[in-house]
């Protein structure tokens, strides 16, 4: 799932150097955690969450193959 976030990520902002995720497991959950740079932060985020609501539909798509719970925090 990190791959999957952090091509995605690349993909949006204008720095992509400067991306960086992080996995967590607990369990049967993973936390996917992924750092901009701060001027991109509006290009992963988009109007009114409407990106990040859909990088999270696709982890979590991809993850129920796996039949695992993965949560995307966005963080700065």
């Amino acid at each position: 799932m990190k791959e999957l976030v952090e091509v995605m990520a690349k993909a949006l902002v204008d720095n992509p150097d400067k991306v960086v995720v992080t996995e967590k497991t607990e369990g049967k959950n993973i936390v996917v955690e992924l750092r901009v740079d701060p001027s991109d932060m509006g290009k992963v985020i988009g109007k009114q969450g409407r990106i990040a609501k859909s990088i999270r539909t696709v982890v979590k798509a991809a993850s129920t193959r796996d039949n695992t719970r993965v949560d995307v925090e966005i963080v700065e």
